[in-house]
């Protein structure tokens, strides 16, 4: 992968552990800066910047455990947390306005009407995306080896 900073991003489930790993392993391999984010979504009816109660706790709570993992991996992590109407859409806006090779982010194993399902998120993020992404999905609980 060329040499560049790599953009996480994290959103409170299972999988933000992973994506922090993967992303530091780019970040260590480079020698470039590790961008961790979570955004809030904010609902319509609320002004962008309404404070929705316990959504920041939970953020800065899950921003504070990734910025310990990369910590662990001995990469220096720059967290940010946003509001946005769109998560995809602020994930591509940070990637262009931050210039990076690449985003890593994640998503549980769902199913939406009995069908595997990505969610809005990553599609958003593969389609619009300025440069590389890589996509952790957690695992099947359903699934036997």
């Amino acid at each position: 992968m060329p040499r560049g900073s790599v953009l996480a991003a994290v959103c409170g489930d299972e999988s933000d552990e992973e994506v922090v790993r993967l992303a530091c392993g780019l970040v260590k391999q480079n020698r470039s800066k590790l961008f961790i984010l979570y955004v809030i979504e904010v609902p319509r009816y609320l002004p962008i910047d309404a404070e929705i109660p316990g959504e920041t706790d939970t953020a800065e709570e899950v921003l504070t455990s990734m910025e310990a993992v990369a910590k662990e991996m001995r990469c220096r992590p720059h967290a940010e947390l946003l509001q946005s109407r769109r998560v995809g859409a602020a994930v591509v806006q940070e990637a262009v306005e931050r210039e990076v090779t690449a985003i890593v982010l994640g998503t549980a194993y769902r199913g939406e009407f009995g069908n595997f399902s990505l969610g809005d998120t990553v599609p958003y993020v593969l389609e619009h995306s300025p440069c590389r992404v890589i996509v952790h999905r957690g695992s099947n609980l359903d699934c036997r080896p």
